[in-house]
């Protein structure tokens, strides 16, 4: 575990950093430039932060933008005023991560995505901007010891589903087991510590039996005249929950005995795995080289499992000192290279960031947000298999995968073009299961059609699925356009709306902005793809009665519409799990960060809540039209979903979605709609129910 102290000084920095970079002059002149304007506190913890960055080689300007940063943060100097200072490569990283520091997180999926987003736009600037936030995450997760529970459960969960992947796929794993680590202690408590009580426990039977192993395997190696270097390697608290999780015994994980030996050369690594395995008896299937075959943030090891002294059970890590580096310190471990005019293979750094690549891709095809998480959620697993392609070539893919996975994650257009598949000289069929090894060849055709879309039945990786999607929705583009173009226009004329007034550019900008998009095409295949619908689109700037009338789904006191008790000009927000409306009775929960959230009084996420309650009511007169639910029940397996929405729509009342529900022979409709009030949607229940076919109305 990192350090944290309470009087580090700068002298402690400084000598850490000599131990691999010999010239820490810009360091010196960022600290003492933030002594002028920072408070001590705030200076311990930059220095905190600091030292994290050197445990994982960071380089001399990454420690300098960490120092200066936070005087962004704080207003105490602008940035113009910095580069009278420093480079414009310090300031520019400084920058960045106070950009991106100044996003509100989440672990809902949305904001999660967000968040990868912003990671993404400022790594392809500079990926140093990461390494400072993965360290100060660190260092937060060492201070929260003292918070409210709910609070470090919060950030526990923030850390492990977003930091703790970001520093997987960036191979920085020092801080990987950190995050990890430290995210269980505070999410599952009982958990850790009775992990750490067993290590405890064990810990020297294990020592003695770790030592006696080291003992006999450099005698083995300096017999052999092999420089080497041999460590003791403490299996991660997170690694070891994660297999007790899946019902494996703590007496049965056997590689929390674990040695790591360090060469100097590559072909030393192969020598001494060959010298290991002629003394101890290993284990076939527990034999991996990620020196031939990669992982895909660049880790690089031999791993082989052995029956070592007292005829345990031992995992021994092979690697040159190098391949340590990398494998400790990520792409960190570039700029220390760099920096000792030492070599380094860029095309590792590169490697590491093709997961980010592909996010992008993603993004930039309008992939759904849920789609891009289950992405990241499969590129962080462990259990990937290694493939070649006829050249020698290694791509690493999730266990499952087949030939058409494989061929999209070559290239977009080998996928797209594809006939057939070869592995292992034999012809497979496409739903094949590949293996760990396999040689894979991939037939294509210029003739071809494109993908099939029953491959979207077996391929295994979402980012395939969404490659094939893609395929399709850029084919049917122009039909999407002209049937939403159609919609909306069919639209219009039902509610008796000049098109001048659609077209207006007054009125065509404000639904372009509502909806966050750059054109009118862009706006009619959103509409012909269902993802909005044309009542929704017209209500932006009109709503059924053709008043004008805005339809808000957030609010704020200023408008008038809910009455805040002895607070004002505050933001608030109506809660989707209640969806209250004027004529409920109604509570306002104080939220941290997002103003007043409006819940119905019975709801039953409020209802028990004593604390950062306050009193709200909607105004005796409202002027905006509130998201509510009905579902209705049918009282035979008939549809009749024209008919009952011809009878919303007559009493000027906005639809916003359908969803048919069939179960038991039962045909049910739940829809929402946009309402002014509540006595207008009890007459529509009433109203409703007493139609010969409805069986049932009510309000979800």
């Amino acid at each position: 575990m990192t350090k944290i102290k309470e009087c580090f000084q700068i002298e402690d920095i400084v000598s850490e950093f000599n131990n691999y970079n010999d010239d820490a002059s810009i360091i010196l002149k960022s600290y003492e430039y933030i002594k002028k304007y920072l408070e001590q506190e705030e200076i311990q913890e930059r220095l905190n932060i600091a030292y994290i960055l050197t445990t994982v080689n960071a380089d001399a300007e990454t420690i300098s933008a960490n120092f200066l940063y936070r005087l962004l943060s704080f207003n105490k100097v602008g940035k113009k005023e910095l580069e009278k200072e420093f480079s414009l490569n310090i300031v520019k990283l400084a920058f960045n991560i106070y950009k991106l520091n100044k996003i509100t997180l989440s672990t809902e999926n949305d904001y999660l995505i967000e968040y990868y987003k912003k990671v993404i736009v400022g790594m392809t600037e500079d990926v140093r901007v990461i390494i400072i936030s993965l360290s100060e995450r660190v260092y937060l997760m060492h201070k929260i010891k003292d918070m409210d529970t709910l609070e470090q459960k919060r950030i526990a969960k923030e850390t492990i589903e977003i930091f703790a992947p970001l520093a997987h796929h960036l191979g920085i794993y020092k801080l990987k087991s950190e995050l990890e680590d430290l995210s269980l202690r505070y999410l599952k408590p009982d958990v850790y510590y009775d992990i750490v009580n067993k290590l405890d426990s064990t810990k020297a039977e294990r020592d003695s039996i770790i030592n006696e192993m080291m003992r006999e395997v450099s005698e083995l190696l300096t017999e052999h005249n092999i420089m080497h270097e041999i460590k003791g390697r403490s299996k991660s608290i997170y690694s070891i929950y994660n297999k007790l999780d899946k019902g494996r015994k703590f007496s049965d994980i056997y590689d929390l005995l674990a040695l790591r030996i360090l060469v100097k050369e590559e072909s030393d690594c192969y020598l001494v795995l060959g010298l290991i395995h002629s003394k101890f008896k290993p284990i076939a299937k527990r034999f991996k080289d990620f020196i031939a075959m990669p992982k895909s943030n660049g880790y690089e090891s031999l791993h082989t499992t052995v029956f070592g002294v007292n005829n345990e059970l031992f995992e021994i890590q092979i690697r040159t000192y190098e391949m340590n580096d990398v494998a400790e310190n990520g792409v960190a471990a570039h700029w220390s290279y760099k920096e000792n005019k030492n070599a380094f293979n860029l095309s590792r750094t590169d490697a590491k960031l093709e997961f980010f690549k592909a996010v992008i891709d993603m993004n930039n095809n309008d992939v759904n947000r849920d789609s891009i998480y289950n992405t990241i959620k499969e590129e962080a697993r462990e259990d990937n298999i290694y493939v070649f392609t006829p050249k020698g070539d290694i791509f690493e893919l999730p266990k499952g995968s087949t030939p058409v996975d494989f061929a999209y994650k070559v290239h977009t257009k080998i996928g797209d073009s594809m006939i057939g598949a070869l592995v292992n000289n034999q012809i497979v069929p496409l739903n094949y299961h590949l293996q760990d090894g396999d040689v894979v060849k991939i037939n294509t055709s210029k003739s071809s059609l494109g993908p099939k879309e029953d491959w979207l039945n077996f391929v295994k990786m979402t980012q395939t699925k969404n490659k094939i999607k893609n395929f399709f929705t850029k084919n049917r583009k122009e039909e999407l356009i002209s049937y939403g173009k159609d919609l909306l226009y069919k639209e219009l004329r039902r509610r008796k709306i000049n098109f001048s007034v659609f077209e207006d550019n007054n009125n065509l900008n404000k639904i372009l902005k509502e909806v966050k998009l750059k054109d009118i095409d862009s706006l009619y295949f959103e509409i012909g793809t269902n993802k909005y619908n044309p009542r929704y689109i017209i209500s932006i700037i009109c709503d059924e009665g053709n008043d004008n009338t805005p339809i808000n789904k957030v609010i704020t006191k200023n408008e008038l519409d809910i009455n805040v008790s002895g607070i004002s000009d505050v933001k608030v927000n109506i809660a989707s799990c209640c969806l209250p409306i004027p004529g409920d009775e109604i509570i306002g929960y104080i939220t941290k960060n997002n103003g007043i959230t409006i819940h119905r009084d019975n709801c039953s996420n409020v209802i028990h809540l004593e604390d950062r309650i306050v009193d709200v009511r909607f105004n005796e007169v409202t002027k905006n039209k509130y998201l509510t639910n009905i579902l209705i029940s049918l009282k035979n397996n008939q549809n009749k979903l024209g008919d009952i929405l011809n009878k919303i729509t007559s009493r000027n009342i906005i639809i916003d979605s359908v969803n048919t529900i069939y179960r038991d022979n039962i045909v049910k409709y739940k829809i929402s709609l946009y309402i002014l009030n509540l006595d207008i949607l009890n007459h529509l229940i009433n109203d409703l129910a007493k139609v010969r076919y409805v069986k049932e109305v009510s309000r979800v």
